[in-house]
């Protein structure tokens, strides 16, 4: 450590860029002469994603930050809005790869008229979705794979609350790709296809203090460009489902 630590400080800000943000936190706690190389804005912009300022520019309230590094875990610990508030937008801590949430606006949802739109103190949106009752659901989301992370594994999640605890039992997911098909002349054509289809998918905590459940997975390869579908219904179960609070459906790396 010694005779790296005796580098030029550009030169190790250099190769700390090439690590993981993990690593280069770490080089930053090791020691004095690492610490100012460690956090210096090369190393972080190369862990900050591809295409971050021109999301960031969308941001629903002017993000402040000294440096690179902050901005780093400023977007990893707490999600902005964007798009008029109706996503959200982090990364992932580990990877600094692009997370997004469409909120319950945007939602496809089915009968609307049996939901109220209403603030909740949990919630990054403005608004959620309450279910007021009815005995079945499909609720359904997407966003382009263009502004995911290239040749990234995703998540889709429906985050949730529950005021009964029959309220979801289980559920059926869907998670298609529908994508450009780039060696037809004719750019209005489009592939289709499913990703997976399961049923029975169970619900689990988060550390906000919301549930989720996984919705499919998917491959997003470089050249991808289309838009990825999730849906989640349930239709059979006996229960009144009254109570269910839709946050929105989160694509997150894996």
């Amino acid at each position: 450590m010694e005779w790296f630590a005796r580098l030029p400080e550009d030169c190790i800000s250099e190769i700390l860029s090439y690590t993981s943000a993990a690593d280069a936190s770490r080089s930053s706690a090791a020691s004095k002469e690492l610490r100012s190389a460690a956090e210096n804005d090369v190393v972080w912009e190369r862990h900050l994603p591809l295409g971050y300022q021109e999301i960031i520019s969308k941001a629903a309230s002017p993000l402040k930050y000294a440096t690179k590094k902050d901005l780093y875990f400023s977007l990893s610990d707490s999600p902005i809005l964007i798009d008029q508030g109706k996503m959200s937008f982090s990364i992932d801590k580990r990877s600094g790869r692009k997370c997004f949430m469409v909120g319950a606006r945007e939602l496809l949802i089915s009968w609307k008229g049996c939901w109220d739109f209403i603030p909740n103190p949990l919630s990054r949106f403005s608004e959620v979705a309450k279910l007021r009752s009815m005995g079945w659901i499909h609720i359904q989301g997407k966003i382009k794979t263009e502004i995911l992370s290239k040749n990234t594994m995703y998540a889709a999640y429906l985050v949730f609350l529950l005021e009964s605890k029959e309220g979801l039992r289980s559920s059926n997911t869907v998670l298609r790709l529908t994508l450009n098909d780039k060696s037809k002349t004719n750019s209005s054509i489009k592939k289709e296809r499913i990703e997976s289809r399961e049923t029975g998918k169970i619900a689990k905590m988060r550390g906000d203090g919301w549930l989720e459940i996984e919705m499919g997975r998917f491959y997003n390869s470089s050249d991808d460009e289309g838009e990825v579908e999730a849906w989640l219904t349930e239709i059979n179960s006996p229960y009144d489902k009254s109570g269910l609070i839709v946050h929105g459906i989160e694509f997150r790396p894996l």
